[in-house]
């Protein structure tokens, strides 16, 4: 008889919580590195957002914005057709509030924020521009707006955390702390939002990554050091990871050329290389993925229901039944 050989780790995945009431969302948990659960539990599976932006984006290729023809100039229409795609989780992107976009005002970015969660039934990412000075002004003024909704805010860096943790705390959110691709300054992040008191439950990690051909790799390695680190016992890297799939992804050439002899059709190729970026970043530790293309939400949902099926989500037998 063969005696199968089980790790045991004496840590866990903080488990977060995403909205409220009967659609929120839950991620992490975990107590076993991805998707081996006869050796410990992984009580959630990862979850796949889609992204909505609060303007129409300029440098989308056209076979990406073909899915959301007549709404992408309007967020809560757009909102409302990806939940019909299908979407359990939306990532409100107020791309318009950068400066040298539209330099949208945090009073519009909060009322766009408001719109769009009255009128879906689903939980809400929000995320800004990315430029600290102008995100430090407006999510505060969201988080505000959407007091008790439990929305995700993001992304909190070291030079912008203090007001975002502290609108948080104050208006019952939770935060993503983003950090360059390196473990020991995504822990020092963790410990300055923990020291505010904000509970670890209410933090999520975005270590930065990178696509398929553009980083996987790099990334990976670094997600997968964050998910030993958290299991072996560091409550500072315990926090869910969020990966910004769609961001990076849709920047390649690959995914961005139509259809040409030598790499035949974009349809199928530009799909997969959103697919292959998430389904890779999971098996690394990712529990929160933000997708841009319908077929890719719905490719990477029956690839995780494949690997989770309910008698595997939690601790069992290494052929997947329960003891």
């Amino acid at each position: 008889m063969v005696k199968i050989i089980k790790e045991k780790w004496p840590g866990r995945i903080t488990e977060i919580i995403i909205g409220q009431n009967n659609n929120a969302v839950k991620a992490g948990g975990d107590s076993v590195l991805p998707f081996l659960t006869f050796e410990g539990e992984m009580p959630n599976q990862p979850v796949a957002a889609l992204e909505v932006w609060d303007m129409e984006p300029v440098d989308w290729p056209d076979f990406l914005t073909a899915s959301y023809t007549g709404v992408m100039c309007n967020p809560v229409a757009w909102a409302k057709k990806c939940v019909a795609y299908g979407a359990k989780l939306l990532c409100l992107k107020l791309a318009g509030t950068h400066p040298d976009i539209q330099d949208t005002s945090p009073e519009e970015a909060a009322a766009t924020a408001k719109s769009v969660a009255e009128a879906v039934d689903v939980p809400l990412i929000i995320t800004g521009c990315g430029i600290e000075e102008k995100d430090a002004a407006v999510l505060p003024v969201v988080g505000d707006a959407l007091c008790g909704e439990n929305v995700l805010l993001g992304c909190a860096t070291e030079n912008n955390y203090r007001v975002i943790a502290a609108n948080c705390m104050a208006n019952g959110h939770s935060l993503i702390a983003s950090s360059p691709m390196d473990i020991n300054l995504t822990k020092q992040l963790n410990i300055l939002i923990s020291e505010m008191n904000l509970p670890a439950n209410r933090i999520a990690i975005d270590p930065l990554v990178g696509p398929l051909g553009y980083g996987l790799e790099y990334a990976y390695s670094i997600m997968e050091r964050v998910r030993l680190g958290a299991l072996m016992g560091d409550k500072m890297l315990a926090m869910p990871i969020v990966c910004f799939v769609g961001q990076e992804v849709w920047k390649t050439k690959e995914a961005k050329t139509e259809d040409n002899d030598e790499w035949g059709s974009q349809a199928r190729r530009a799909v997969l290389w959103e697919l292959v970026t998430a389904a890779s970043l999971v098996q690394a530790g990712g529990s929160i993925l933000i997708l841009r293309h319908p077929e890719s939400l719905k490719h990477f949902n029956n690839h995780i229901t494949a690997l989770t099926p309910k008698t595997r989500l939690t601790k069992g037998a290494p052929n997947g039944t329960n003891r």
